[in-house]
Protein backbone atom coordinates (compact mmCIF):
# COMPACT_ATOMS: atom_id res chain seq x y z
CA UNK A 1 0.00 0.00 0.00
CA UNK A 2 1.47 3.70 -0.91
CA UNK A 3 2.35 6.06 2.11
CA UNK A 4 -0.65 8.40 0.45
CA UNK A 5 -2.79 5.47 1.22
CA UNK A 6 -1.71 4.08 4.59
CA UNK A 7 -2.00 7.70 5.42
CA UNK A 8 -5.32 8.12 4.32
CA UNK A 9 -6.66 4.90 6.41
CA UNK A 10 -4.70 5.81 8.88
CA UNK A 11 -6.65 9.32 9.29
CA UNK A 12 -10.00 7.30 9.04
CA UNK A 13 -8.97 5.35 11.76
CA UNK A 14 -7.84 7.80 14.10
CA UNK A 15 -11.30 9.86 13.00
CA UNK A 16 -13.86 7.01 13.20
CA UNK A 17 -12.28 4.00 14.57
CA UNK A 18 -12.51 1.82 11.18
CA UNK A 19 -10.24 -0.33 10.63
CA UNK A 20 -8.86 -0.44 6.85
CA UNK A 21 -9.65 -3.79 6.42
CA UNK A 22 -13.47 -2.87 7.09
CA UNK A 23 -13.30 -0.19 4.48
CA UNK A 24 -12.29 -2.26 2.14
CA UNK A 25 -14.92 -4.69 2.82
CA UNK A 26 -17.99 -2.03 2.62
CA UNK A 27 -15.71 -0.48 -0.81
CA UNK A 28 -15.72 -3.55 -2.22
CA UNK A 29 -19.78 -4.47 -1.42
CA UNK A 30 -20.35 -1.19 -2.87
CA UNK A 31 -19.02 -0.92 -6.08
CA UNK A 32 -21.61 -2.23 -8.72
CA UNK A 33 -24.16 -0.66 -5.82
CA UNK A 34 -27.51 1.63 -7.14
CA UNK A 35 -27.03 4.82 -5.22
CA UNK A 36 -30.17 5.82 -6.12
CA UNK A 37 -32.35 3.08 -4.35
CA UNK A 38 -33.14 4.70 -1.22
CA UNK A 39 -33.34 1.56 0.78
CA UNK A 40 -29.33 0.38 -0.25
CA UNK A 41 -28.29 3.85 0.21
CA UNK A 42 -29.94 3.97 3.96
CA UNK A 43 -28.49 0.17 4.92
CA UNK A 44 -25.04 1.41 4.12
CA UNK A 45 -25.66 4.61 6.19
CA UNK A 46 -26.82 2.04 9.06
CA UNK A 47 -23.58 -0.30 8.54
CA UNK A 48 -21.17 2.83 8.48
CA UNK A 49 -22.47 4.51 11.28
CA UNK A 50 -22.81 0.75 13.61
CA UNK A 51 -18.84 0.41 12.45
CA UNK A 52 -18.16 3.50 13.56
CA UNK A 53 -19.90 3.29 16.60
CA UNK A 54 -21.40 6.63 15.89
CA UNK A 55 -25.51 7.09 16.75
CA UNK A 56 -26.96 8.61 13.52
CA UNK A 57 -30.62 10.10 13.99
CA UNK A 58 -33.47 9.59 11.60
CA UNK A 59 -33.61 12.82 10.74
CA UNK A 60 -29.47 13.05 9.70
CA UNK A 61 -29.81 9.57 8.05
CA UNK A 62 -33.11 10.86 5.70
CA UNK A 63 -30.49 13.64 4.80
CA UNK A 64 -27.46 11.45 4.33
CA UNK A 65 -30.08 9.27 1.86
CA UNK A 66 -31.44 12.10 -0.21
CA UNK A 67 -28.18 13.80 -0.51
CA UNK A 68 -26.89 10.73 -2.12
CA UNK A 69 -29.95 9.16 -3.85
CA UNK A 70 -30.20 12.63 -5.50
CA UNK A 71 -26.61 12.82 -6.58
CA UNK A 72 -25.76 15.61 -4.74
CA UNK A 73 -23.04 14.28 -2.69
CA UNK A 74 -20.15 16.23 -1.39
CA UNK A 75 -17.08 16.75 -3.45
CA UNK A 76 -14.53 16.42 -0.69
CA UNK A 77 -13.96 15.09 2.27
CA UNK A 78 -14.41 18.28 4.54
CA UNK A 79 -18.06 18.98 2.94
CA UNK A 80 -18.72 15.48 3.84
CA UNK A 81 -17.77 15.06 7.41
CA UNK A 82 -20.19 18.41 7.64
CA UNK A 83 -23.00 16.98 6.41
CA UNK A 84 -22.31 13.85 9.10
CA UNK A 85 -21.86 16.54 11.62
CA UNK A 86 -24.99 18.41 11.12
Amino acid sequence: MSDFKQNMFDQIQKKSNIQSDQILKVAQSVQNADFSDENTVRKLVRQLANMAGKPVSKEKEDKIVRAITNNNMPKDMNTLTKLFKK
